[in-house]
C-alpha cells in the first residue's frame, strides 16, 4: 500500500495571518485541499494521512467532504516541529498500516504537486528504498553566510540540490527512524531527508520541479496563483 502523509501542523507565523497557511482560501478552494486533490487523483496512492494543527481537525473533516476526498483515512495532531508532527504521523501509521508499506510525507503547503511527481517519487521508492524529490540548484553563484549579511566563501552549485517533498521511505524504516532519533536526542531535524542524513543513512533523489512551490509567505501566494492560471503552450515539450 502507498500511502500520503500530508503534513499540515504549521502555525504559519512568517505569513502574518489569522489563519494558518494550508487553511488559507485561493480561488474558493483552501490550500490543503488542492494538495490532498493532487493524491487523491494519483491511481497509485491508496490512502491518504494529515496530521494536522491542533483545532482544524473538524476543519478538515468538512472539507474533504466537499472536495470528495475519499482516500483520506486517518487524522492526527500536530506535534511542536516538523520533527515531531512527522513522528506523530509515523506512530499513527504504525497502528493501521504494515511495515513495508511505501509513505509519501509531503508538506501541506505544497499545493501544485504534479501527478509526475508523485509517480517518479513512488518508483524510486520502489527500486532505491527512499526518495527524495530534488530540484538542482540554478543560480549563477552561491554565497555561504553565517550572519545574514556577509560572506568571504562560494559554494559550486553542482555539488547541491535543493530538496522538495514528497518524501518517500517504507514505514518500517520511518519507525526505526524516529525511534533512533529519540534515543540520539535528535529533536528537531528539519526533514526527513536530513533526519535520515543525520542517522548515517544514504537517500536517493527523484525529480522534482520549479513549480512544486512551498507557500511560506504572500509573494508564494501570487506565484502560485499565477501558476493556476497559466497553460502551458503546445510548442513546450
Amino acid at each position: 500500500m502507498n500511502i500520503a502523509m500530508v503534513i499540515a501542523g504549521g502555525k504559519g507565523v512568517r505569513m502574518n495571518q489569522d489563519i494558518p497557511k494550508q487553511f488559507l482560501n485561493i480561488n474558493d478552494k483552501p490550500v490543503i485541499i488542492y494538495t490532498l486533490l493532487a493524491f487523491q487523483q494519483h491511481p497509485e496512492i491508496d490512502a491518504i494521512m494529515v496530521v494536522c494543527i491542533e483545532g482544524w481537525q473538524t476543519i478538515l473533516e468538512a472539507y474533504a467532504k466537499q472536495f470528495d476526498i475519499t482516500k483520506l483515512k486517518w487524522i492526527t495532531e500536530g506535534g511542536e516541529n516538523g520533527q515531531d508532527s512527522i513522528r506523530n504521523g509515523i506512530k499513527e501509521l504504525a497502528k493501521h498500516c504494515n511495515p513495508e508499506d511505501m509513505v509519501l510525507i509531503h508538506d501541506a503547503i505544497r499545493p501544485n504537486l504534479s501527478q509526475e511527481i508523485i509517480s517518479g517519487c513512488i518508483a524510486s521508492c520502489r527500486v532505491n528504498g527512499s526518495a527524495i524529490t530534488v530540484i538542482p540548484c540554478a543560480e549563477a553563484m552561491l554565497m555561504r553566510c553565517g550572519d545574514g549579511k556577509q560572506s568571504e566563501e562560494t559554494i559550486d552549485r553542482d555539488s547541491l540540490a535543493r530538496t522538495q517533498t514528497p518524501q518517500a521511505f517504507p514505514l518500517a524504516k520511518l519507525i526505526w527512524a524516529h525511534q533512533e532519533a529519540q534515543k540520539r536526542g535528535i529533536t528537531n531535524s528539519v526533514a526527513t531527508c536530513t533526519l535520515m542524513i543525520e542517522l548515517g543513512e544514504k537517500v536517493h533523489f527523484c525529480s522534482g520541479s520549479e513549480k512544486n512551490v512551498k507557500i511560506t509567505t504572500t509573494e508564494d501566494i501570487e506565484i502560485f496563483k499565477a501558476l493556476l492560471m497559466a497553460k502551458k503552450d503546445e510548442w513546450i515539450k
